[in-house]
């Protein structure tokens, strides 16, 4: 009897086939869900909730640039700088996406780092993701003051389409904010990695838990985000 049972245990229900077993897997919270914390689900709501916010702007900007009858300013000329006395198209563009590109890659490794909790060098590749961005931005500034002073405003430009300033303004300026938030929050969680909060069980935002390093893989996951957004940025706005 015993050996009966040994040999034939309770198999659980089958599941159905195709699509049905897959949306079966997935509501019945056995794969895809069970072992992830709340914080990290939230982050994932939220950047799908945000995914929708950045697809409209970026379907408005689309749908007003091909159905304007005047004609749309050339990024390659609007975006350009002069250096010398020679105008180069889009090199501070191509500037800001490559320190961009590149904080992916440090909070990446701070991340690797600090499930190996090796708060060091966690914090300190924390901070330089947070130096990339801040350049970033502070680039973003100066770009945004260089248009403005040539004359673009939400209501117009001079180059053509009046649809391109509230664009710009518009796209652009969200993407900054998630920027600048992201650099924030960054610089706030290398603070307390660095302080070796999550060591000692200290007690405040995001530390009541030892070990809890998650909330590094959770920032993470913010930028990479706010990385991926402006390559669709780049290559919508700026090269077609």
């Amino acid at each position: 009897m015993t050996e009966t049972a040994l040999t034939n245990p309770i198999e659980p229900p089958a599941r159905p086939a195709g699509w049905q077993g897959i949306a079966a897997d997935w509501s019945s919270d056995q794969r895809a869900f069970k072992n992830v914390s709340w914080g990290k689900a939230m982050m994932w709501i939220f950047l799908l909730s945000d995914t929708f916010i950045f697809s409209c702007f970026l379907l408005s900007y689309m749908t007003a640039r091909m159905s304007t009858t005047v004609p749309w300013p050339n990024p390659s000329e609007v975006f350009a700088l002069t250096i010398g006395d020679k105008k180069i198209p889009l090199i501070l563009i191509a500037i800001m996406t490559f320190v961009l590109i590149s904080s992916s890659g440090t909070m990446a490794m701070a991340v690797n780092f600090g499930y190996r909790r090796d708060r060091f060098k966690t914090a300190a590749l924390m901070l330089a993701t947070a130096a990339f961005g801040a350049t970033f931005v502070g680039m973003q500034a100066f770009e945004w003051t260089k248009l403005i002073m040539e004359g673009v405003r939400p209501w117009g430009n001079p180059w053509g389409a009046a649809q391109f300033g509230a664009s710009f303004f518009m796209i652009t300026g969200f993407h900054g904010t998630h920027v600048t938030i992201g650099v924030i929050f960054l610089i706030a969680i290398a603070r307390k990695v660095w302080r070796g909060d999550f060591d000692v069980e200290r007690r405040g935002f995001f530390t009541s838990r030892r070990g809890y390093y998650e909330i590094v893989e959770i920032t993470g996951l913010y930028w990479h985000f706010v990385d991926l957004v402006w390559v669709f940025i780049f290559a919508l706005f700026y090269l077609w």
